[in-house]
């Protein structure tokens, strides 16, 4: 009976303790209701207070009121929202001169302001464009000032992500200063720059001629100094990529740069699958243009064990362009003769990487039997091509 007792109290405390629990989480959820309903309505008041605060003849209320907008923008439980009704307040078109501004914390404010108004919100990001926000933009660029250079990089990234801005950022002139970002900005600032050429690059109208050969230095010393399989070497590479495939004189900028082709080569032996792809693009156009002054220079660099890998194991694109340079890159009638031997190591030890010792031997015969099919097929069709060129006779006068 006195075990019985004992049961039911505590199954009494147990159900005690339960309901309790519910009705602290029912509070707490009530709590939270109301804490979200005084932030919309402490918000909106805010906001409003903010967008006539911009409008102030003193600026350092207007600097007061860009610090404002940051601070609540990064606090703001709904931050999207925060951005969207900020906007409609009209809080755009004041902190836009701003930047322009001969006072450093004027611009120093309102390009904080700006930019969080425009990170993830692409109304916004247009509507700050439109505001004319670029050519401020552009002369914080040409600044001494490294902090401000930094940030007004940063704006012209998260502005770039937007397609509706790219041709007017390109146009602008932003291009040619986020090189000169590559070589003299801050670590923070060249990353930056780098990913906004790259944005701006997709733009297909114009992306030809955002970069020329005064960028093959800088990207590939930082291709050079990261990590080859990370973010930030896929977009350089495309970019180099990019600048070679469009340019005689990138082509003759990267023989100039120290371990430049060395640098492309580390990349397609160590890279992510999509830096494996622009690397060998790059050295494919470098082949392609002059395969007589290249073939020899990435020959020297050892590529041919990277590229019979990535004939392998590298996306579609990168195996095709890697068995394309392959054969730009194969040797004369004397060299051929000592090429078998060293090509069979080579394609051993590729296929003991892929596939283990045990099943090396079986994997390196395909790979070789593949690279001898593939020469065929090549062979053939050069065979046909000259055929239907050849000129038939003209028997008509016999």
């Amino acid at each position: 009976m006195v075990v019985e007792e004992n049961q039911n109290q505590m199954m009494d405390s147990i159900a005690g303790d339960s309901a309790m629990t519910a009705t602290v989480l029912e509070d707490e959820a009530e709590m939270e209701t109301t804490t979200t309903n005084i932030w919309k309505n402490t918000k909106e008041s805010l906001i409003l207070h903010l967008s006539k605060k911009l409008l102030h003849r003193d600026l350092d209320f207007r600097i007061e009121a860009a610090r404002e907008i940051r601070k609540m923008l990064r606090k703001s439980p709904v931050k999207s929202s925060a951005r969207s009704k900020l906007a409609d307040a009209g809080v755009i078109p004041p902190l836009v001169p701003m930047l322009i501004s001969s006072n450093i914390d004027a611009r120093h404010a309102s390009l904080l302001a700006l930019l969080n108004l425009a990170v993830r919100n692409e109304r916004n990001k247009i509507e700050i464009v439109k505001a004319g926000a670029v050519p401020p933009l552009i002369q914080i660029l040409k600044l001494h000032n490294a902090s401000l250079r930094e940030l007004a990089t940063a704006a012209i990234l998260t502005l770039s992500a937007a397609p509706a801005n790219k041709a007017t950022i390109i146009t602008s002139g932003v291009p040619p200063l986020l090189v000169q970002i590559l070589s003299s900005g801050t670590v923070q600032g060249k990353v930056d720059a780098v990913t906004a050429l790259h944005n701006l690059s997709a733009c297909k109208e114009y992306s030809a001629s955002i970069l020329d050969a005064k960028a093959v230095s800088p990207l590939i010393h930082l291709l050079k100094e990261c990590k080859k399989h990370s973010k930030f070497a896929e977009k350089a590479t495309a970019l180099i990529e990019m600048i070679l495939s469009n340019s005689e004189d990138g082509r003759n900028a990267i023989t100039c740069c120290e371990a430049g082709i060395l640098t492309l080569v580390e990349t397609v032996e160590d890279g992510s699958p999509l830096s494996i792809e622009h690397a060998v693009g790059a050295l494919l156009s470098l082949c392609r243009s002059d395969r007589g002054k290249y073939r020899k220079l990435i020959l020297k660099e050892g590529a041919i064990p990277g590229l019979l890998s990535s004939t392998v194991e590298g996306t579609l694109k990168s195996r095709d362009r890697a068995r394309v340079l392959l054969d730009l890159l194969r040797e004369t009638p004397r060299e051929k003769e000592m090429a078998p031997l060293i090509l069979e190591k080579i394609v051993y030890g590729i296929a003991v990487h892929v596939d283990g010792a045990e099943k090396a031997a079986e994997t390196a015969k395909k790979l070789l039997q593949d690279m001898v099919h593939r020469s065929m097929e090549l062979s053939m069709k050069s065979i046909q091509h000259k055929a239907q060129s050849a000129t038939i006779p003209d028997n008509s006068n016999s």
